[in-house]
C-alpha cells in the first residue's frame, strides 16, 4: 500500500478514535468513577510526567531501529491504555492507563510525520499534511457524533470503541504499512541523555540577549502553569456547578459544544492563515497580548459564571483563542529565530511548556479540591495572566 494511502488512513481512523474516546472522557472520570478535582488533575500531571521522561527510549526507537515500528508501537500502547482505562473503572487504573498512552503518544508524535516525510519526499509532504488535517477534522466530528450515541447507553462504551479503533490500526499498520526510505542513525547517541542535554544547552545559547524569545519563553511557562486546570476541570464544573437546558442530556451538550469549537477552530484557522505574516511581527504581538487578555478575562468569567449561557459561551471564547493563539506564537518565533537555531528554540518552548503543566497541574486540583472548582478555574486564570505582561514587554522590545 502507497505511504500517502496509509497516511491518510492513519489520519482518519486515530482522529476518529481519539474522538470517540475522548469527547466524554472527562465526564466518565468524574460520573463512573468517581474522581474528585484533584484526582482530575494529577490524572494529567502524570500523563504530562510519563510522557515528558519517555522521550528520550522513545527518541531512540524512531532514530536508531524504526520509524514504522514507532509509530506501530505507539498506537498499540495508546489502544491498550484506553482499553484499560474503559475495562477498569477505579483511580488507579486510570493513572495507569494515561502513563501508558502518553508513552504511546509520545511515540507516534514526530515518528509519524517523519515516516511519511520520508517514504512520500518533501514535493508531497505538505499536500499530505493538509489533506490529512481534513481527513482529521471530518472524521473528528464523525467521533463526536459516535460518542454521544453510545454514552447515552454506557460512558465506558465510547472509551472501548476507540480502543477497539487504535488496536485495529495497529493490526492494519503491521500489515500494510511500507517503510523503504528509512537511514538509522548512525550515532547511539541520538536520543540519549547527552542529546537530551545537549539540546537543553543549545536552546539556551540561542535565546540569551534575545530579549524577545526570553519573553516568549517565559510566556509559554505560564500558559502551562495555567493549561492543565483549564483543560481538566471544564467539564467538571458543568457537572458540579451550573444547571443544564431541560432540553438535552449533559452528554449531548458536550457534544455540541465539542462541534461548535472544532468549526470555530477550522474558521479561525482560515482566517489567521490569510491574515497573518510572519514579516509583521508588531501585528502578531498586539494581537497575541489583546487575544490573552480575552482568554484569561473569560476563564474567569466561565468560572464564576451562574448562567448557563454564559458559561458556555466564555468557554468556546476561551478554547478558539488558546487554539489561534498558539499557530500566532509559532509565527512570532519564527520570525525571531535564525534556521540553524529554530528547532531548538521550538524544542525548548515545548520543555518549558511541559514544565509549567506539570508544576501548575496538581497546586490547581488542590485548590478544587480543598475549596471549590470555581476558585480553582479563578486561580488557573491567574496562573496565565503573567504571559499578558510577557508579550507586552516582549513587543516593546521589538519595538525597541
Amino acid at each position: 500500500m502507497q505511504a500517502y494511502a496509509v497516511f491518510l488512513l492513519i489520519r482518519a481512523i486515530g482522529s476518529f478514535a481519539a474522538a470517540v474516546a475522548f469527547t466524554l472522557n472527562l465526564v466518565y472520570q468524574i460520573e463512573t468513577v468517581g474522581l474528585g478535582p484533584l484526582e482530575l488533575v494529577l490524572v494529567g500531571t502524570v500523563m504530562e510526567v510519563s510522557a515528558f521522561a519517555a522521550q528520550v527510549p522513545t527518541g531512540i526507537i524512531a532514530d536508531l531501529y524504526s520509524r514504522r515500528l514507532s509509530v506501530i508501537v505507539g498506537y498499540l500502547l495508546i489502544g491498550l491504555g484506553v482499553l484499560l482505562q474503559a475495562l477498569v473503572p477505579e483511580f488507579a487504573a486510570i493513572v495507569v492507563g494515561n502513563v501508558v498512552w502518553g508513552i504511546g503518544a509520545v511515540c507516534v508524535d514526530g515518528a509519524e510525520e517523519a515516516w511519511v516525510s520520508g517514504e512520500i519526499g518533501d514535493a508531497r509532504v505538505g499536500d499530505a499534511f493538509t489533506r490529512g488535517a481534513q481527513v482529521g477534522q471530518a472524521a473528528t466530528v464523525l467521533g463526536i457524533g459516535t460518542s454521544v450515541a453510545l454514552a447515552g447507553v454506557d460512558l465506558s462504551l465510547p472509551l472501548l470503541l476507540g480502543a477497539v479503533c487504535w488496536l485495529l490500526l495497529v493490526g492494519v499498520l503491521v500489515a500494510v504499512m511500507p517503510e523503504r526510505a528509512f537511514v538509522p542513525a548512525q550515532s547511539r547517541e541520538l536520543g540519549s541523555l547527552v542529546a537530551m542535554r545537549a539540546q537543553v544547552v543549545d536552546g539556551a545559547r540561542a535565546v540569551r540577549g534575545r530579549g524577545v524569545l526570553i519573553c516568549l519563553l517565559a510566556a509559554a511557562f505560564f500558559l502551562g502553569l495555567g493549561s492543565e486546570g483549564w483543560d481538566r476541570l471544564q467539564q467538571a464544573h458543568f457537572l458540579d456547578d451550573l444547571n443544564f437546558p431541560s432540553f438535552g442530556t449533559p452528554v449531548v451538550w458536550f457534544g455540541a459544544m465539542s462541534v461548535a469549537s472544532l468549526v470555530g477552530s477550522i474558521a479561525l484557522t482560515q482566517v489567521i492563515r490569510r491574515h497573518i505574516d510572519a514579516l509583521r511581527p508588531v501585528r502578531l504581538g498586539r494581537i497575541l497580548v489583546l487575544a490573552q487578555v480575552v482568554v484569561v478575562g473569560g476563564i474567569v468569567v466561565f468560572a464564576l459564571a451562574g448562567e448557563f449561557w454564559i458559561a458556555v459561551a466564555a468557554c468556546l471564547v476561551v478554547g478558539l483563542l488558546r487554539s489561534a493563539c498558539q499557530p500566532l506564537l509559532s509565527t512570532w518565533m519564527v520570525a525571531q529565530t535564525e534556521p540553524r537555531t529554530r528547532a531548538t528554540v521550538f524544542s525548548a518552548a515545548g520543555q518549558v511548556d511541559a514544565a509549567g503543566q506539570i508544576l501548575g497541574g496538581p497546586p490547581v486540583g488542590l485548590v478544587g479540591e480543598r475549596l471549590t472548582i470555581r476558585i480553582a478555574l479563578v486561580t488557573t486564570g491567574l496562573l496565565a495572566a503573567p504571559a499578558i505582561g510577557l508579550y507586552a514587554r516582549a513587543l516593546s522590545h521589538l519595538r525597541r
